[in-house]
C-alpha cells in the first residue's frame, strides 16, 4: 500500500522539507519489507477565493481530483480522532491487509479542510489539540508514518 501526503500549499522552508524527506526515505526500506511504500508529497496551490469557506471548497475540489478512486483518505483535522502511534499502525496494517492500494493523508491550508471533505474521509485524524504550523504538521506526520511502519515490522525504533 502506498502512503501519500497530499497538502494544500507549498512548503518553502528547506529545513522542514529535509525532515519530511528524511522520514519518507527511511520509510522506504522498512516499508518495502511489510508492503508499505511512500508515494511522496503532492502539493496543490492555495485557493485565492476571498471567503474562507469558498477557499476550502475550491481546495477540496482540487484535492478530490488528486485522490485515487480506491485511496483510503485520512483528513488531518483538529476535531478528528487522536490516535496513539500503535492505533495508527494498526489502522494502516488493517487497510493494507484488506487490499487498499493507497492511503492519502491530506493536510489543509491555513483555513483547514472543507467540512464535507473531512466528513467523506475514511478517517479524520488529529495530531493533537494544539495548532501546528503547516511544515511542522508535515514533519510530525512523516515521522508517525515511519514509526507505524516500524511498529508493523516489529522494529525496535518505537519504545513505549
Amino acid at each position: 500500500m502506498k502512503l501519500a501526503l497530499l497538502c494544500v500549499g507549498k512548503l518553502k522552508d528547506e529545513a522542514e522539507r529535509a525532515i519530511v524527506a528524511r522520514y519518507l526515505e527511511r520509510l522506504g526500506p522498512m516499508g518495502a519489507a511489510i508492503g508499505l511504500a511512500s508515494a511522496g508529497v503532492s502539493e496543490i496551490m492555495e485557493s485565492r477565493a476571498s471567503a474562507p469557506q469558498a477557499r476550502k471548497a475550491a481546495e477540496a475540489a482540487e484535492l478530490r481530483k488528486r485522490l485515487g478512486a480506491d485511496a483510503r483518505t485520512v483528513a488531518l483535522d483538529g476535531r478528528g480522532r487522536m490516535l496513539t502511534s500503535e492505533d495508527l499502525a494498526e489502522t494502516l496494517r488493517r487497510w493494507k491487509d484488506e487490499g487498499a492500494r493507497q492511503a492519502a493523508f491530506v493536510i489543509g491550508g491555513p483555513d483547514g479542510l472543507d467540512p464535507a471533505f473531512v466528513g467523506d474521509a475514511d478517517l479524520a485524524f488529529s495530531l493533537g489539540r494544539i495548532t501546528l504550523p503547516h511544515g511542522l504538521a508535515r514533519a510530525v506526520l512523516a515521522e508517525q508514518l515511519y514509526r507505524a511502519a516500524t511498529l508493523i515490522a516489529g522494529h525496535p525504533y518505537h519504545r513505549p
